[in-house]
């Protein structure tokens, strides 16, 4: 795959300035890099993870943030967690089948802060940590400072994660910090976790005193029949949850939870501290504004009508365009459809035929691996010929349209 290197000022650093050891080898994400680059304007991109703009609750969001600006000076202050937004975070997690209490709700600055949070509570330097081969590229993101050795399981696209190489793990001796999981409408891969695999999950987080990190955004967005429980509503032990507001509401305001044990809050704090101090106190009382009034229930079910049009549209198209021998994830829930084509395509290489030629993008799956050079177990996914398909940015009309094109340069490379 060509390189993607961010722009540069021609400015360099100082050979006497010592980085972290750990600086050296890092490296932007590839999908980060790709997204800079197929999001250029006249592209039809089914690139990033990103909710339809057209359907954020603008004029619904804006009145609750002038009635909070106009009757609470405290919003722009410095300030402690707002505990009415953990009041209706707790009956969210209610309508997810999990019981909670305010006490266990831990405000972050968007998901992602939550996962490096986590990580810095559980993960000591060059310790280890098992994620799917396949994985959301933000997690390794968040632990790369650490330096761990990567444990690496595979993912059936039926029933998600593969519980038993997990197990082989443990049994070989393997103590994680933490385990990596996205139970509800994985990213990339689309797949739910099956209620047998989450239960047998949590009996080896149980056994063998395993910390479970349940990245869940995309759990209210179910298109078929209601998500199932996510493991928090399983266990509450060992199951440390993440949420966020940023594919329900909008990524923009960066306001994310995190459902753990009461007697680790003040920990969290401490490590959260050293991000940001706080998460917005505006965001915070805005949302919780909003949740007021009542718009959230109507909101959601318009986001599910639409982006379920979406993803059937776009399950349609892949069956009538791609070539013989494709075969396809169908998603219950969230954004993503995984496509595994057939032959040698590359799809890394495919990637910018289709944006020069055919103005259509899409991820290669390549850029979903779990970082060569880190792990202790060679991943076995083969993604060269993969690719990642976002169905909730695009209409159903410029769906059928940009995987007409797609299939037209497949048909001509298969």
């Amino acid at each position: 795959m060509p390189a993607i290197a961010p722009p540069s000022n021609g400015d360099t650093i100082r050979p006497d300035i010592s980085l972290a050891n750990w600086t050296h080898t890092m490296k932007r994400s590839v999908l980060r890099q790709m997204l800079a680059v197929v999001s250029q304007p006249g592209i039809l991109s089914f690139a990033g993870g990103l909710p339809a703009a057209e359907l954020f609750p603008t004029a619904e969001y804006a009145e609750a943030l002038q009635r909070v600006l106009a009757d609470d000076n405290r919003s722009l202050q410095y300030g402690p967690p707002f505990r009415p937004l953990k009041r209706h975070i707790v009956n969210l997690m209610r309508q997810r089948g999990v019981s909670c209490s305010e006490e266990q709700i831990f405000i972050t600055t968007g998901a992602q802060q939550a996962l490096n949070v986590l990580a810095n509570l559980f993960l000591n330097h060059r310790g280890s940590v098992i994620i799917e081969e396949l994985v959301y590229s933000g997690i390794q993101q968040a632990i790369a400072s650490k330096q761990p050795r990567i444990l690496t399981v595979p993912t059936d696209l039926d029933a998600g994660i593969d519980v038993e190489a997990v197990e082989a793990h443990l049994l070989r001796g393997e103590r994680p910090a933490f385990l990596y999981a996205i139970s509800e409408a994985h990213n990339p891969l689309g797949v739910s976790l099956s209620l047998s695999r989450q239960q047998h999950l949590i009996r080896l987080a149980q056994q063998y005193g395993v910390p479970i990190v349940e990245d869940d955004p995309y759990g209210f967005l179910r298109y078929e029949v209601e998500a199932a429980l996510p493991m928090r509503g399983l266990d509450s032990d060992w199951i440390f949850y993440v949420g966020s507001f940023s594919k329900i509401l909008a990524p923009a305001l960066r306001l994310g939870w995190m459902v753990v044990p009461e007697a680790l809050l003040p920990k969290l704090t401490v490590i959260k501290e050293a991000y940001d101090l706080e998460s917005s106190a505006l965001i915070q009382r805005s949302v919780s504004a909003y949740l007021d009034a009542g718009y959230l229930p109507a909101h959601l079910q318009r986001l599910r009508e639409a982006y379920g049009a979406r993803r059937d549209a776009m399950l349609a198209a892949i069956k009538n365009y791609f070539p013989t021998g494709t075969r396809w994830t169908r998603p219950s829930g969230g954004m993503f459809i995984w496509v595994e084509l057939p032959g040698q395509v590359n799809t890394a290489e495919l990637l910018w035929t289709a944006v020069d030629e055919y103005q259509v993008a899409f991820i290669p799956g390549i850029a979903f691996c779990a970082s060569a050079g880190t792990t202790e177990t060679a991943s076995s996914s083969n993604a060269d010929h993969c690719m990642r398909l976002n169905f909730s940015n695009c209409t159903p009309e410029m769906i059928e349209e940009g995987i007409g094109r797609l299939g037209q340069l497949l048909h001509r490379t298969t």
